[in-house]
């Protein structure tokens, strides 16, 4: 294999070389505002049922008091507390993401760089670089997939997350590049399958993809440290066509995203932010829909009908409504629920997920109103706009219409570090709001904390 061929190694070495002394300051401020966001997530999906179950599993185990399981008030080992907080970051719906990869990093990458930065005594520095290096590994591997891993069965946030969360601890754990290349080599061994069946059939395990990653990674990084080798071509494979690239995908893979402006470009300047706690291929539509609300002068009781006009990968996946029976997963990924919960509630945040309103007959009878239509101009724009229009269509018979084509959150339309505070004070209502002054302030400072318990002790 030529030396043009060895993506693997190129990525490991630049993920092992990142230092907050070269790193551009919009890097950092970006990397800041990531873990800030990945907190509101945190609390708001405090909020489920189905994670109060994991939180009770994965406390009942016990284990040593090392890393915090973020909100829950205990602390557990590193693999424990990282499967949780990866869980508790990806469960509300509301994570960031890359739109180049389909997948959601922050989920996998963070909770592993706070759990060895816990167990290891690293302060905020150490964590902006880890997480900038997890951050490329997740982001740059599930690019040269896009979308053709999603599209042979595979959800990225969790196959790539493990690559994403072994980078950002094998910088942690003070790896050489060797290291890191053993890191990746074995979260490609370790990585969780991650299938997109459970997404689509709305099955809560779902939730679990980014802390299995987490943990994952910490396995893999743990592991390379103690001298286990992973195969040093684990993305590009070798002649007998078994990269991690190669299996996952039923397509050529475009390998030359993996080092493309490496160093020069960073990935996670291309992430977005959600406002909203619902899969993002539904922003355009809930954002149009919560403008209509607050620009005209209707309400529930006048609509006759809602049609959504959309590009053709968000019709396949969230096209589809949901029952009475409907778990919160099946709502995050139902353009019809989202839209009617935006038109009758004039939001979409933690509360609309609850069973009850997911439940709710007038939410349920406005979003068997709504239908989902494929624009062949916005599927035209995508993936470069994603587009969504909202026409409402009133008893009086006056139609409202609005069309989004660049979401809130999305990097040319960015959440600020005030609209991503106010997103923890809106996902974290019921917590003291001077302890959350706190966890904004001492984020937005990362590089001045010198032991990161002094900010997860007070979350």
């Amino acid at each position: 294999m030529g030396k043009s061929m060895e993506y693997t190694r190129k990525l490991a070495e630049f993920c092992a070389s990142v230092s907050l002394e070269r790193l551009p300051a919009e890097v950092i401020d970006k990397t800041k505002l990531c873990i800030l966001d990945s907190f509101a997530n945190v609390y708001g999906s405090l909020e489920l049922e189905a994670v109060s179950g994991v939180v009770s599993y994965i406390r009942s185990l016990g284990g040593p008091e090392i890393a915090t399981a973020l909100g829950c008030g205990f602390k557990t080992g590193i693999h424990n507390a990282a499967f949780l907080n990866g869980t508790t970051a990806e469960a509300i719906e509301g994570q960031d993401g890359l739109r180049f990869g389909g997948n959601h990093p922050g989920t996998a990458v963070i909770p592993a760089a706070l759990a060895v930065a816990e167990y290891r005594g690293r302060g905020g520095r150490e964590v902006i670089e880890a997480v900038v290096a997890g951050y490329e590994a997740a982001g740059r591997i599930a690019a040269a997939m896009h979308p053709h891993h999603t599209l042979a069965g595979f959800l990225p946030t969790g196959t790539c997350g493990a690559f994403g969360a072994a980078a950002a601890a094998s910088k942690l754990m003070g790896h050489d590049a060797e290291g890191m290349l053993n890191s990746l080599g074995n979260a490609g061994y370790l990585s969780p399958l991650s299938m997109a069946e459970h997404l689509m059939g709305g099955y809560t395990s779902k939730i679990v993809q980014g802390g299995q990653a987490a943990s994952a990674g910490l396995t893999a990084a743990g592991l390379a440290g103690a001298g286990i080798t992973g195969a040093p071509y684990v993305l590009e494979g070798s002649h007998l066509g078994g990269g991690f690239t190669q299996i996952t995908t039923r397509s050529e893979p475009s390998l030359e995203r993996i080092a493309e402006q490496l160093g020069e470009h960073f990935s996670i300047m291309d992430i977005y932010f959600k406002p909203y706690t619902a899969c993002r291929h539904t922003h355009g539509a809930a954002q149009a829909a919560l403008e209509l609300v607050d620009r005209e002068d209707f309400g529930p009781q006048d609509i006759e009908a809602v049609d959504v006009y959309t590009y053709h990968i968000a019709s396949v996946a969230v096209g589809k409504g949901v029952t009475g029976e409907s778990t919160f997963v099946s709502a995050q990924f139902s353009l019809p629920y989202v839209v009617a919960a935006c038109l009758i509630d004039g939001e979409m945040g933690p509360a609309q997920l609850r069973e009850d309103r997911i439940s709710d007959s007038a939410i349920l009878e406005l979003s068997q109103r709504v239908k989902v239509n494929v624009d062949p101009e916005l599927a035209m724009a995508y993936p470069g706009m994603t587009s969504s229009r909202v026409e409402i269509k009133l008893k009086s018979g006056q139609t409202l219409a609005k069309q989004v084509d660049i979401p809130k959150g999305d990097p040319r339309d960015p959440m600020t570090s005030e609209d991503v505070a106010g997103k923890v004070k809106r996902f974290a209502s019921q917590k003291d709001e001077k302890a959350l002054d706190e966890v904004i302030r001492l984020s937005l400072e990362l590089e001045e904390v010198g032991d990161i318990k002094e900010l997860t002790s007070i979350i």
